[in-house]
């Protein structure tokens, strides 16, 4: 049996020399040391032996096995080593190429807008105040002298969360909630920047969510000539001295009288040209004074404080600024138009 045994070691150790791959290892493990294969059934005959070969030709047994476990297991990690190997080569990495440069995120055209134009308020005193974008009827429309089915409410196709919440329309909310909150004591003087959602079409010049400033300036004595004041100089800090600001009469439920604020065109000077349609002025924001049953609403006497208020469009104001045709490429997150503003 020993010299059977031998025999088995001698040819078992060329089939593991002749194996390609780890698969056709495997078969030669199996063929020699598995539970059916000859070196198996060498040692099940061993209960035929006398006492002094069994210890021999056990003993041979186990150094085969270990012998050949241990050249299987050889064979196994040159094989591991060179797929390894070849992966590696495969998926080199030329480390002499350049590296991917890691671009820099910078703020958003609109929100350098509004904190430019918080700035030029804040510098006339005014103060940043801000409200919920979910918002009461109440708050939204009849604290703004907009009862129910008042026909003005259709100005502002309103998208209804319930019979009473809403996404809010503009941010004059805020005001109400503001003067509330003085208990009928002036001054307040805010602007109130923040998104605003309306049933509108998605075009060039319209989108269904787009951002409003809106300002309120309550006291005592507050004539239209304070709110024309208000506008000289704000517009020239942030459109440039030479431009030229104009009241147009108009109408708002909440302000009483009322007027659409147009500046002077940068592209002709105020000759007229495409951008303003010929008139030499373009619209940039609606005003007013504040009507007395919004001041009445807010808990201010309206026989001794007045007050003038107006709203503005973001998107409008950075259009007008940047020279962009286009509102919905705010929000479009494309980086090759977003990378245009990254020194703003």
């Amino acid at each position: 049996m020993i010299e059977r045994l031998q025999e088995l070691h001698d040819e078992a150790m060329i089939k593991v020399a002749e194996a390609e791959d780890l698969n056709s290892l495997q078969q030669v493990r199996i063929a020699y040391l598995g539970k059916k294969g000859p070196i198996t059934e060498v040692m099940k005959g061993m209960g035929k032996l006398s006492n002094e070969e069994r210890p021999l030709v056990g003993a041979k047994a186990n150094e085969v096995r270990q012998s050949l476990q241990r050249m299987i297991e050889e064979k196994e990690k040159a094989f591991e080593e060179a797929k390894v190997l070849k992966q590696l080569e495969e998926e080199s990495i030329d480390v002499t190429l350049p590296g991917r440069p890691v671009t820099k995120g910078s703020r958003h055209p609109l929100t350098s807008v509004v904190e430019t134009i918080e700035d030029v308020f804040i510098g006339m005193g005014f103060q940043v105040a801000e409200g919920p974008e979910v918002e009461t009827d109440y708050y939204n429309f009849e604290s703004l002298n907009l009862p129910k089915h008042h026909p003005a409410r259709d100005m502002q196709d309103t998208f209804f969360v319930s019979s009473d919440l809403l996404m809010r329309t503009q941010t004059s909310p805020v005001q109400t909630r503001t003067m509330e909150k003085h208990q009928g004591k002036g001054p307040v003087k805010i602007i109130c920047p923040g998104k605003v959602y309306r049933r509108d079409e998605d075009d060039a010049t319209h989108s269904h969510q787009f951002m409003q400033i809106e300002g309120l300036l309550v006291d005592e004595g507050i004539r239209m000539s304070d709110l024309k004041g208000i506008f000289e100089a704000f517009v020239k800090s942030y459109f440039g001295e030479d431009r030229e600001i104009r009241l147009r009469p108009s109408y708002f439920p909440f302000t009483e009288p009322s007027a659409e604020l147009d500046i002077s065109c940068a592209i002709c000077g105020g000759s007229g040209c495409r951008t303003c349609k010929g008139t030499g002025w373009i619209e940039v924001l609606g005003s007013g004074m504040v009507h007395p049953n919004v001041l009445r609403m807010g808990g201010f006497d309206p026989e001794k404080y007045s007050g003038f208020a107006f709203g503005m469009g973001v998107e409008r104001f950075a259009m007008l600024k940047y020279g962009i045709d286009d509102i919905r490429h705010f929000y479009t997150n494309d980086t090759r138009f977003l990378d245009q503003f990254k020194h703003e």
